[in-house]
């Protein structure tokens, strides 16, 4: 895993997942290289913070461990 300190600087395109609300308390996903397969993340209240970029693989662990609750 690693990060870029002000996620403005790259070259993708953001969306915010379905599941949002208007409260704008969401994480925002992004696909960095598809030809890699890693991805993005980003606090939607602070689009010029920083962005962790994660391989696929590892973002569907992150995602499971979120949802039950296991994250640490």
């Amino acid at each position: 895993m690693t990060h870029v300190a002000d996620s403005t600087k790259l070259a993708v395109t953001w969306w915010k997942s379905s599941a949002s609300h208007a409260q704008s308390d969401c994480v925002e996903c992004a696909v960095l290289d598809p030809h890699t397969r890693v991805a993005a993340l980003r606090d939607s209240k602070a689009p010029v913070g920083p962005a962790l970029l994660l391989p696929y693989e590892t973002l569907g662990t992150f995602v499971t461990a979120l949802k039950q609750g296991t994250l640490k």
